[in-house]
């Protein structure tokens, strides 16, 4: 498990952020945080002040990368490229969470390495991390200012025929009047969302399509939600064309694999980041996931026959 308990000892009385600093060599900024997160305790207790002092025994929970031997797709000095598979949290999300794909990323270039975008757990393919704090800010505020260009493939079911736009406003709110706990929409009362939907093949036998998406917004699961919305969700899809009781059941981890297999197509999400295009500190970069996702679409969905 990434987060580990270490017990530490102060001769003297001293500001837990000195010791910090001075032990572990932590920047002022980076001890402070790690106080202001509850991650030093004394007697048991977490420290609230970022000021404190510690004393003699006292405990401190600290993130240690456990590699799983997924290599970066793509390295310069001040970011690198991964190719998440589907399953893979991007972040802990807690301290109990045993890997996430920021133990590889800490792993190869140390702790001030980060991840600057997100993509669900169950989306495979590229996800962009930052080297260095500097360059975390950077490739942030591009990504804020829609200067990335992401691509994704997407398998979905029904004939796609023509290249279509999806414009829909999403709104993500709590379901209070239903069981499921977090739910994406179309709305007009939520956020303007773009999409382009091209379709580049598609499986007569299977009546499934596999399609190339472009989001113009980032909105969560906007992807999902807009192709749901025009009647080709994406196959594997537990949330976005399931009826409640079952969504549910996914959220709560008691849906078992053969079980999502025969309602959604699936056994994870056929939505997969193929493709990123920006540029950066005047070079252009356009990355391309070297996953083959055809393949890992027809094993999700038990076929065969590639």
């Amino acid at each position: 498990m990434p987060f580990v308990l270490k017990k530490l000892f102060s001769p003297h009385k001293t500001k837990a952020f000195l010791f910090l600093i001075r032990e572990l060599g932590y920047t002022q900024k980076q001890a402070q945080s790690q106080i202001s997160r509850g991650r030093v305790f004394v007697d048991g207790i977490p420290m609230v002040n970022a000021s404190g002092y510690v004393s003699g025994e006292f405990e401190f929970v600290c993130f240690e990368p456990k590699s799983r031997g997924l290599r970066p797709l793509f390295v310069t000095p001040v970011f690198a490229l991964f190719d998440k598979p589907s399953g893979v949290l991007v972040h802990p999300q807690s301290r109990q969470t045993p890997y996430s794909l920021i133990d590889e990323i800490r792993f190869y270039f140390g702790s001030d390495a980060n991840i600057t975008h997100r993509i669900d757990q169950e989306t495979s393919g590229l996800v962009l991390a930052s080297r260095d704090k500097k360059s975390e800010r950077d490739l942030k505020m591009m990504f804020e200012a829609r200067a990335m260009q992401k691509s994704y493939l997407a398998l979905v079911h029904g004939y796609v025929s023509r290249e279509t736009t999806i414009e829909e406003p999403l709104l993500r709110r709590e379901d209070k009047s239903a069981l499921v706990r977090m739910v994406v929409k179309v709305n007009s009362e939520g956020k303007h969302s773009k999409t382009e939907i091209e379709p580049l093949q598609y499986f007569p036998d299977k009546d499934m399509t596999l399609v190339k998406a472009r989001p113009f917004t980032g909105r969560q699961h906007q992807i999902r939600v807009h192709l749901f919305h025009v009647k080709h969700p994406i196959v594997g899809d537990p949330i976005y064309g399931q009826n409640e009781k079952d969504v549910l059941r996914f959220l709560d981890k008691e849906i078992t694999a053969d079980e999502r297999l025969q309602l959604s197509g699936a056994t994870r999400l056929l939505l997969h980041a193929s493709q990123l295009d920006f540029e950066y500190k005047e070079n252009r970069y356009s990355i391309h996931s070297k996953e083959d996702f055809i393949k890992e679409a027809f094993s999700a969905m038990r076929f065969d026959d590639v």
